[in-house]
């Protein structure tokens, strides 16, 4: 039975209801959103485990350990080194403020004889205060341990996450049928359709565009890295997330990292390096990792992927940037399913094709009565013919 308007209106009503809801809940909805993340990119590797005749609680206890022990084998690697380079950072500023003030600025005004602005770089350097903030991991524990909420709040999603990942992760094939069975049977084939083209898009992107983020990352981190660069591994992993705007990665990387290596090195031998480094990261991406991975099945414009991650850290914070790509993605099939609609209902108009037919004067009994003469003919013909001898 076909939905009734006031069925749709309430339907409605309960969306706009479910949103607001979610909006006054945005500060507690960290921890289940990627919670849910996480249990939607597990769920096919424990359907493949299922398929090794493991049950699902055995395939989730197997899949959550596993991803477990990477998660935190890459944060007891990674963590420290990155604080490492991020102190190595927070000291070069002076040393680069110091060069503009001296070198970069004079030589600027010499060349194009211009008077630039003069800032007062020594209060600016007071008031960033390098030495108060060279340990920066002993500045984070310290603000975080300041408020014994905040600590409470940090450790009790640190624990949640986990535990909901776990549950979510177990049952979600019941969630899912679940959903599908109030979906009403009217437009079950249709729903069925786009959450398929959803399910599609979202995977492309979790298996192919987050796949080429961290190969890129760990490209251009092992690529400066073995060209000496001290910063080579904090560069390489903020070239890699940034790749997830076409081109942003490799602009962003290069111009960070040949600075770096300006002030390490100080010559011309390490700066071409470090386009060696992102030429192949670049020329690996085009000719191996996009076409492999992605190819087309996303189709977000750089410029959606800029708004969809601004809009999301606006919303959300931290969690609306890691979920605004694959929302945009889900959005984008909706706007095509929306797109294809329009372009075939009354308000859009008749065909292109159809019109051009019905300028010339034609139609489809035209054009069928039009072939059955012909073939009419050619029977007359045939049947006219003398025999050959």
């Amino acid at each position: 039975m076909k939905v009734t308007d006031s069925q749709k209106w309430f339907i409605l009503a309960c969306l706009g209801l479910s949103i607001w809801l979610l909006s006054l809940l945005s500060p507690i909805l960290g921890p289940f959103l990627t919670a849910i993340l996480l249990a939607y990119m597990g769920d096919p590797i424990v359907d493949k485990l299922q398929t090794w005749k493991l049950s699902r609680t055995q395939g989730v206890v197997v899949t959550f350990l596993a991803l477990t022990a990477v998660f935190v084998l890459a944060g007891l690697i990674l963590v420290p080194a990155l604080v490492e380079q991020i102190d190595q950072l927070i000291k070069l500023i002076p040393t680069l403020i110091n060069y503009i003030k001296s070198t970069f600025i004079p030589m600027v005004e010499a060349k194009f004889g211009v008077e630039l602005a003069q800032l007062d770089w020594l209060q600016l350097s007071q008031q960033l205060n390098w030495g108060a903030t060279g340990n920066i991991a002993k500045n984070i524990i310290g603000n975080v341990t300041q408020s014994s909420f905040a600590l409470i709040g940090f450790i009790g999603n640190l624990v949640l996450v986990p535990v909901v990942w776990f549950y979510l992760l177990r049952d979600w094939d019941d969630v899912i049928a679940k959903i599908g069975a109030l979906i009403p049977r009217y437009y079950y084939k249709k729903s069925s359709h786009l959450a398929s083209a959803c399910h599609e898009t979202l995977g492309a992107f979790f298996r192919g565009q987050l796949m080429v983020m961290l190969a890129l990352a760990v490209i251009y981190s092992v690529g400066l890295m073995l060209i000496g660069l001290d910063l080579g591994l904090l560069i390489g992993l903020l070239a890699g997330l940034a790749s997830v705007v076409p081109y942003l990665g490799a602009i962003v990387g290069i111009g960070a990292a040949l600075v770096a290596a300006f002030f390490q090195f100080g010559d011309i031998t390490h700066l071409v390096l470090v386009a060696v480094v992102f030429g192949v990261g670049q020329t690996l991406e085009g000719t191996v990792l996009t076409p492999k991975f992605v190819g087309d099945r996303i189709g977000l414009h750089p410029v959606a992927v800029i708004f969809a991650v601004l809009a999301g850290g606006q919303l959300f914070g931290f969690v609306g940037i890691l979920l605004a790509l694959p929302t945009a993605a889900v959005i984008m099939v909706l706007v095509r399913q929306m797109h294809d609609n329009y372009r075939v209902s009354e308000l859009y108009g008749p065909d292109h094709h159809d019109e051009d037919d019905s300028d010339n004067g034609l139609t489809d009994a035209d054009d069928n009565a039009n072939d059955s003469e012909v073939t009419k003919e050619q029977t007359d013909d045939e049947l006219n013919r003398p025999e050959e001898k």
